[in-house]
């Protein structure tokens, strides 16, 4: 599937950007035109069934990798994916053949621990994604309002039947290995990417970064201190 895309600048070397579930490319607005500014030509995609992007009768991790592949030109300098786009981005690396890639709190292990709570979990999100913009002003204090109303209208614009791809912990994992120099970006306390198998990334080669007092969708939390953590890979 073709993807619906936004881009900044026309530099003569490109980076990718792909968005977590229930957003989509405009979680981006600020890290696109920063990468503009250093030479890039910046592309990010509307994973299916969110934002601009048509809805499918199918969802998984694997298709939305070869919708990225259909979409976007091979061999890009960068590519960088936010939790479902980080899982997403992982299953595209080898058709991509992109130099360098950055994981941002990617969604690399399932945060819904036991049964019941993976039972709980999709009304827990239907929930969540009918959350006004005051009370995701409340649960995100940092956040920019431009970026409140972005979520609000990435809620309402993303399909449901999504959700069992995120919910099924068998599709969450890690690469078991480190095919281009890679960057991990973490939220502070990650719950996708836990101490443990962050030590083992950095076994595999993997540079491992966390920013500090940030949530999981750290360009929005600290974007400054997601710009530092950057630093050497853009």
């Amino acid at each position: 599937m073709k993807l619906f895309s936004r881009e900044w600048g026309d530099g003569d070397r490109y980076a990718v950007l792909v968005h977590g579930v229930m957003s989509d490319s405009r979680n981006w607005r600020r890290v696109g035109p920063v990468l503009a500014s250093h030479g890039y030509h910046v592309i990010a995609v509307d994973l299916r069934g969110h934002g601009h992007s048509r809805r499918a009768a199918e969802y998984s991790a694997e298709l939305m990798a070869q919708d990225i592949v259909d979409t976007v030109p091979t061999r890009p300098e960068l590519v960088m994916g936010h939790s479902l786009g980080g899982l997403t981005v992982s299953l595209a690396i080898e058709r991509l053949e992109p130099q360098r890639v950055v994981y941002v709190d990617p969604a690399f292990s399932c945060p819904a621990t036991n049964g019941f709570q993976r039972w709980l979990a999709p009304a827990f999100l239907r929930t969540l994604a009918r959350q006004s913009a005051t009370r995701i002003a409340k649960r995100n204090p940092r956040w920019d309002p431009a970026d409140v109303a972005i979520e609000v209208a990435t809620f309402k614009a993303f399909d449901r039947a999504v959700l069992p791809v995120v919910l099924t912990p068998a599709a969450m994992r890690a690469p078991e290995v480190m095919t281009v120099p890679s960057l991990v970006i973490l939220a502070d306390d990650s719950r996708l990417v836990r101490p443990e198998q962050a030590e083992l990334l950095r076994d595999q080669g993997f540079q491992v970064r966390v920013v500090p007092g940030s949530g999981h969708v750290i360009n929005r939390d600290d974007h400054d201190g997601f710009m530092r953590a950057l630093d050497g890979w853009i």
